[in-house]
């Protein structure tokens, strides 16, 4: 029998967004589809039936599929099939992840499993926002305990105006790319990337988002109150309050001595760490469960004076006051053969960031579902265990480090040179040495300093800083620059990264239920300040990019070719090119224009590398004297190949000051002449004359002293080889070829 479908649809910005359910997957706990266009998600939320016990955290997995199906393709590697997901699923995971995750009950402990699988993707509506509402609604329907909905939508900025969920062709134009998910009341989560927009403008941003996503939290309350299920019951994970009062008198002056007395990460930690299992010991002795409880009712306690200290006597952990940043220092140059190095320290952390400049066809190839295919600024993050100071196996890079490295990458793409300026593939790698707080921010001052070391042309400098939030009831208090156990204990992290003219990337995490605009807003004001102070140390160091790239960067060299000649740069199956990069030692890259970027370490190999490709793609001159090989004689003249694949011909009466009787008599085959060009038909057919050059004649002179003339017939007498020459058509080396090799480029 088939499923009563129930369809529920909202208009933002100018588009229709349906959220559906009834129709598939109905066995989930909870399962809709969400549209906008011809884009359509399948988001599906299931919880299981028991707790996993051990544990003191809430087991939430969040998951994007990019099916290649969707958009009509197949998956590009060797099994031709899906494997681990790209950067961009990993992404839209996080970006679901972060509202969902603070509306569960703290105490659950059941696996909660929200998928969502892209069905279809029409390249021109983005998936990530839609995945974020389909997943809430999907939670919404379901049995799950939660304390949603949530919406989200995006909000760019083009000519000055916002638009809302702008398409991926609107994206190009927009100054502004930022992504927001809330409640009824308050901001949950935001995602940002920006032209440099002023903090003014970026509030106004956040507040119109806001405004902007209700309707989806109406049509979600609509759907879960006609179709929704019974949320289900649970085994609540919670710790006596008896024991909590109990376990906080027994820790609180200790504690408040420690963070009084105690400095430096390690030391904290470590004092605080020795207090909590002396008191497990205490409390718990034998009984595990009964220790578990103790252990986590010390956390609530360590939270507890934490948070009082700052709220009440704006006391942080290490002493600082709330608007205070940590001693910075910097460097540059540390890698010898690195194009770039850059080393920030704040406080205890430290990145070091190492630039590498690349030729165009080194870009990353994308094999995903957005319209984007190829990208030639790449910014990697490494978190190794030892800048924790911790020992584990090292397991490839996760979600965290994905997240991050594309939170600098956005950070600093508004200041990187557009391709015609600056025509090289770049790769940033940020090195987290030590971390105590915002690494990723540490990975943008860090980059901008490499950056600027290796000679690369950025726009502006850019600097970013963590912000966090502590709350209690009414009162709260911003702090700027957060270190771990203010991110841990706190309410926020809110990163900002920008330029001393505006904010180039925003991300906000939040484990309350939300954040008004107007507490965004004095964050953001009290995160410029934190900006500037963080800038001003780095450019201390070095106040701009440097004039020269690094001795060990290859140089690349463009030049212009007519896109007719490209076929004979390459020659058949890349043969002339290859021919060209093995003797001249550099890199050869032809895009589709007739653009060619040589590539070296050295001015010579490019010398060679652009006369052997403007010989190739020459054009013969009226007037102009070529010496060439004769390549051919007949009875009326000599054919002579004045440059590559090109030749012409001297009638026998051009071949010299006196009469000659023969051609072969002053031309042979394989002889070198001197000749200049006298004449070149409308079909590209060339005439030449020796005794012009013997003469000293013009063009003008030859052409009334030749007395065969241009009328005379030349029997297909010379031309471009490649257009109709004595090859038939071709060209000695296979003719255009413009679907072959492209100087490694397939």
């Amino acid at each position: 029998m088939k499923p009563e479908v129930h369809s529920y649809t909202a208009t933002v910005g100018n588009q229709s967004i349906t959220l559906e359910t009834g129709k598939l997957a109905n066995l989930a706990g909870g399962s809709v589809t969400a549209r906008i266009g011809e884009s359509l998600i399948l988001a599906t939320a299931t919880m299981s039936g028991s707790p996993r016990t051990g544990i003191d955290f809430f087991p939430l997995s969040v998951d994007f599929e990019e099916r290649m199906y969707a958009g009509g393709r197949i998956p590009g590697s060797f099994f031709r099939r899906e494997g681990r997901p790209t950067e961009v699923a990993i992404l839209t995971s996080r970006l679901t992840d972060r509202p969902l995750r603070p509306l569960f009950p703290k105490d659950l402990r059941n696996d909660v499993q929200v998928i969502m699988t892209a069905l279809s993707a029409d390249t021109e509506n983005v998936l990530d926002v839609i995945a974020v509402n389909a997943a809430s609604a999907a939670i919404m329907i379901s049995d799950i305990p939660w304390n949603g909905p949530v919406g989200a939508v995006r909000i760019g900025r083009i000519n000055g105006e916002f638009v809302v969920n702008p398409t991926y062709s609107q994206l190009p134009e927009s100054d502004l790319d930022l992504r927001i998910a809330g409640t009824r009341e308050a901001i949950l989560m935001v995602e940002c990337g920006a032209n440099e927009v002023d903090e003014d403008s970026m509030a106004a941003a956040l507040e119109l988002g806001h405004k902007a996503l209700q309707p989806l939290i109406d049509i979600q309350l609509e759907m879960a109150a006609a179709v929704g299920k019974p949320k289900r019951d649970y085994p609540k994970f919670s710790i006596d309050e008896d024991l909590k009062k109990k376990v906080l008198a027994r820790a609180e002056s200790e504690l408040e001595n420690i963070l009084e007395n105690t400095k430096g990460k390690a030391a904290q930690y470590e004092a605080i760490d020795l207090l909590r299992d002396t008191i497990v010991e205490e409390l718990g002795g034998d009984d595990a469960v009964l220790a578990g409880q103790v252990k986590e009712a010390y956390t609530s306690a360590e939270k507890a004076v934490v948070r009082r200290r700052i709220i009440n006597d704006g006391k942080r952990p290490d002493g600082r006051k709330p608007t205070e940043i940590r001693p910075i220092w910097c460097e540059v140059d540390l890698s010898p053969r690195a194009h770039g190095s850059g080393l920030f320290t704040r406080g205890e952390t430290q990145v070091l960031t190492l630039t590498t400049l690349g030729t165009p066809k080194e870009a990353q190839e994308l094999d995903n579902l957005t319209p984007i295919n190829t990208k030639r600024y790449m910014h990697h993050y490494n978190f190794p265990p030892y800048s924790t100071g911790e020992a584990r196996p090292l397991r490839g890079s996760s979600r965290r480090e994905i997240g991050h490295g594309a939170l600098a990458e956005r950070a600093l793409l508004a200041v990187i040179p557009d391709e015609k300026d600056f025509p090289y593939t770049l790769r940033l790698v940020s090195e987290c040495l030590s971390s105590n707080g915002s690494t990723s921010m540490g990975s943008v001052c860090g980059s901008t300093l490499a950056l600027m070391d290796a000679g690369v042309p950025i726009k502006a400098p850019v600097s970013g800083i963590a912000m966090g939030l502590i709350t209690d009831g009414s009162k709260y208090q911003i702090l700027s620059d957060i270190q771990g156990i203010e991110d841990h204990l706190g309410d926020m992290d809110f990163k900002v990264a920008g330029t001393d003219k505006g904010i180039t990337a925003l991300q906000m995490d939040i484990k309350i239920s939300g954040l008004t605009a107007a507490m965004m807003a004095e964050a953001l004001g009290q995160a410029k300040e934190g900006r500037k102070h963080i800038l001003d140390k780095m450019l201390e160091v070095l106040a701009a990019p440097r004039a020269d790239l690094k001795d060990h960067a290859p140089r690349i060299t463009t030049i212009q070719v007519p896109i007719e000649k490209i076929g004979a740069v390459i020659g058949p199956g890349g043969k002339t090119i290859r021919a060209i990069q093995e003797e001249s030692g550099a890199k050869i890259d032809i895009a589709d224009d007739g653009t060619v970027f040589i590539a070296s370490d050295s001015g010579e190999k490019a010398r060679i590398a652009r006369e052997r490709i403007e010989a190739l793609t020459e054009t013969a001159e009226i007037g102009k004297v070529y010496t060439g090989k004769v390549v051919r004689t007949t009875d009326f003249g000599a054919f002579v190949e004045i440059l590559p694949n090109m030749d012409g011909m001297v009638h026998i009466s051009q071949l010299d000051s006196n009469h000659v009787e023969s051609v072969e008599s002053v031309a042979q085959v394989g002889d070198e002449l001197t000749v200049m060009v006298t004449d070149i038909d409308p079909s590209g057919k060339i005439r030449l004359s020796r005794q012009a050059v013997l003469e000293g004649w013009t063009a003008e002179e030859a052409r009334e002293k030749d007395k065969g003339g241009a009328s005379r017939p030349r029997n297909g007498g010379g031309g471009d080889r490649g257009r109709g020459g004595r090859d038939g058509g071709r060209g000695r080396d296979g003719g255009r070829d413009r679907g072959g090799f492209r100087g490694g480029r397939r």
